[in-house]
């Protein structure tokens, strides 16, 4: 070990690194498991309804909170799940940087969207502004 080493409280900085986001992943994960089984059911219940009733349930604040809940905290997991595998596979400093701030973006723009659409849908409009339907 060479005497350049950093310490804080008797342990090597690098051998801290990552701690914090490590215990933010399991909770995101812990989070995600019952938020998972409850998609899963809901998927079985809503499975060969139509419109109006995916309307109704979507209406019920408590299936769109829970609904925007599980998009924020899946994205945000995913998010650092991907950051985890760029600072480990991406060495280049420059790419590094790019991919970090393209993956945050797209997790941005992602959960953004699933929020946006999820109160879209409560609140009974249409799942795309006017003039937006493919």
């Amino acid at each position: 070990m060479s005497a350049a080493a950093k310490f804080h409280k008797g342990v090597k900085i690098s051998e801290r690194h990552g701690a914090g986001e490590w215990k933010t992943e399991k909770l995101a994960l812990a989070a995600l498991m019952p938020l998972g089984l409850w998609v899963l059911s809901s998927v079985v219940t809503l499975s060969g309804a139509g419109y109006a009733a995916v309307l109704a349930w979507f209406g019920s604040w408590l299936n769109a909170g829970l609904a925007i809940v599980t998009a924020l905290v899946f994205f945000g997991f995913a998010a650092l799940a991907w950051k985890v595998i760029i600072e480990d596979y991406i060495h280049k400093p420059g790419t590094s940087r790019v991919l970090m701030g393209l993956l945050n973006l797209v997790c941005l723009l992602l959960a953004a969207a699933s929020v946006f659409f999820i109160v879209r849908l409560a609140l009974g409009s249409a799942p795309l502004p006017a003039g937006l339907g493919f």
